[in-house]
């Protein structure tokens, strides 16, 4: 038997497209930077054999796309205030990167322990700060 699941109360929907956009831009902007610098400083050197010369656009347009849709529904909308939204996001990017570093941490031959503890610190540092901003901005734009 399935359950059905709650409908969003209307206002959520609404919202929805702009809080997607302003946890976009922050996580997005985030997480450009971190790449950019850790690639090479981090990633390259730990796991180097294992990563591609460039990066698949698709997956990582799919992994962007349902990652800050889950940020908005889980964390952004049914926070209270920005506190909330912080402390929700920082949970929330925890489970999400333990969910792929300690399944390669428990699968992988040489898998890091030093990149797993660093990934993990980077999802909820991240994920706290972009669901933080999209709270913060979406109570400014309704004032």
């Amino acid at each position: 038997m399935m359950m059905a699941m709650p409908s969003q109360p209307r206002s959520s929907r609404r919202r929805f497209p702009a809080a997607f956009a302003l946890a976009a831009l922050a996580f997005l902007a985030l997480d450009s930077l971190w790449l950019t610098v850790m690639a090479t400083r981090l990633y390259r050197p730990l796991i180097g054999d294992l990563m591609r010369a460039d990066f698949d656009p698709l997956a990582a347009a799919a992994f962007y796309a349902l990652y800050i849709a889950g940020m908005v529904s889980f964390v952004v909308l049914p926070a209270t205030r920005v506190r909330d939204a912080a402390a929700r996001g920082a949970l929330f990017g925890l489970v999400a990167y333990a969910t792929y570093d300690l399944t390669n941490q428990a699968t992988m031959r040489g898998w890091p322990w030093s990149l797993t503890l660093a990934d993990l610190c980077w999802g909820m540092f991240a994920t706290c700060c972009a669901c933080a901003f999209a709270k913060w901005a979406l109570a400014a734009l309704r004032r």
